[in-house]
């Protein structure tokens, strides 16, 4: 919503399918073993990923020190380093093959509860806000080491440095992709070996205070697969499922087709556009779908756009209080921060923007002549209207019928071009069941 979904073919499933694991093998091999060096460099260029006809772009979570995107991190795009052989490839693929959701949830756990029982360096009284720890795990001994870094260095793209850690290993490490706690970096010891990032401890400041010490995983290229996609997916339909059944409870019928929407756009709301334009558009679903398999309540927990939209759905302060002003038998969470971050929360608020914005929309003239002529969809401009203004779509429409598109803003064109392309690659749950007749 701030700023700027689904039934396929079986045979649409299956390319789909193919060309994420493809694409996830493409990654690993593509990881390169950082140069040896004493302190953070930044190369003067950085090389791309390999752009093709489903070129895509991922909105990144926000650095929260920045506060200020709300983007994904995304997997390597890096080019193959030729000396690193085939030993490293096959060694990311076995890691991939052995963190199953279930293991990875595990190592991940225990890591979170390692980095909670450090030492920590503070400044003051407080937790200094200058350096992040990293926990890795080595995977031939199952030993956990803990790397301790700057932030600046962290957050800068390209960074590498050899770092021992607390282990007493001396360990190499580069920043494919600086995004706050969504950073996303590869590890190798002085063998070769690569260590599979697992969390990292980021401490979260506002004006150069500290405010609480976030523990993330993100979405390192050894921990893609497609057990853990189809897990992501599991938890965000899971989460959807549950927002509208509670809502059912509470007497607001939601309709399943805009359930079936804000499934799609939990996943269409994390797409940076840029990398959209760019890069392979399953290789940045699966991203998404991974971080909510490994986050799952916290994923995007610390997400916040430029217009202040928070969390995992994205919404502005201002159409949250609408809501809760609109629903207060819902109760929904008054503080909006702590709103945003209760998915369950935040769906129920999602669910009921979407069901009062078709409501509104589907009252108008406009909107009638553009649906019942084929100039417009019901979910289009759903989508529309929940990334931009809703209440100036039967303008546009009036203005100018089939060239509409053209009239809304350069970024929820884009965001619709994502929709269409999820609505198109990613398969959707059937649902059925009583709901508000007014996307029926």
């Amino acid at each position: 919503m701030k700023r700027r979904s689904f039934v396929t073919s079986p045979l649409v499933v299956a390319l789909a399918l193919v060309a994420a694991q493809a694409q996830t093998q493409d990654s690993i091999n593509s990881m390169s073993r950082p140069r040896r060096v004493s302190s953070a460099t930044q190369p003067s260029h950085t090389p791309a990923g390999e752009p093709g006809p489903q070129a895509s772009r991922t909105p990144m979570e926000t650095a929260p020190q920045a506060d200020t995107s709300d983007r994904p991190a995304a997997m390597s795009t890096q080019g193959s380093d030729p000396a690193v052989g085939e030993t490293e490839a096959s060694q990311s693929a076995t890691v991939l093959h052995q963190l199953t959701p279930s293991l990875a949830r595990a190592r991940i756990a225990e890591a979170e509860r390692l980095l909670k029982s450090h030492p920590l360096q503070t400044a003051m009284t407080s937790p200094s806000i200058e350096s992040v720890t990293l926990a890795a795990l080595e995977r031939s001994t199952s030993r956990i080491h803990l790397i301790t870094l700057s932030k600046e260095t962290f957050l800068t793209k390209g960074a590498e440095l050899t770092q021992t850690s607390s282990l007493g290993a001396p360990l190499s490490i580069r920043v494919l992709r600086a995004n706050g706690v969504n950073t996303a970096v590869t590890i190798f010891d002085d063998a070769g070996r690569y260590l599979v990032p697992l969390v990292v401890e980021f401490p979260i400041e506002k004006r150069g205070v500290f405010r609480e010490m976030a523990y993330y995983t993100s979405a390192h290229p050894a921990l893609l697969s497609p057990e853990l996609v189809r897990a992501g997916q599991s938890y965000v339909g899971m989460m959807v499922d549950l927002a509208a059944k509670r809502l059912r409870e509470k007497g607001a019928l939601i309709s399943p087709k805009i359930v079936e929407l804000a499934e799609r756009l939990c996943l269409v709301e994390h797409v940076d556009h840029e990398r959209f334009r760019l890069e392979n558009h399953i290789a940045l679903f699966d991203e998404i779908y991974t971080l909510y398999a490994l986050n799952q309540l916290d994923t995007y927990r610390y997400s916040v756009s430029s217009a202040g939209a928070g969390g995992m759905v994205q919404m502005i302060p201002w159409a949250y209080n609408l809501i809760r002003q609109r629903h207060p038998a819902v109760s929904l969470t008054p503080d909006f921060v702590a709103g945003m971050r209760n998915h369950a929360n935040a769906l129920q608020a999602m669910l009921l923007y979407m069901q009062d914005t078709w409501a509104d929309l589907a009252a108008n003239e406009d909107v009638q002549n553009a649906l019942s002529s084929g100039t417009a969809t019901q979910t289009e401009l759903l989508a529309a209207g929940y990334n931009s203004n809703a209440a100036h779509l039967p303008l546009y429409l009036r203005r100018a019928g089939q060239a509409w598109r053209t009239l809304i803003p350069r970024e929820t064109q884009t965001y619709l071009q994502i929709y269409k392309t999820v609505d198109g690659l990613v398969p959707s749950k059937p649902r059925s069941g009583v709901g508000s007749p007014a996307m029926d």
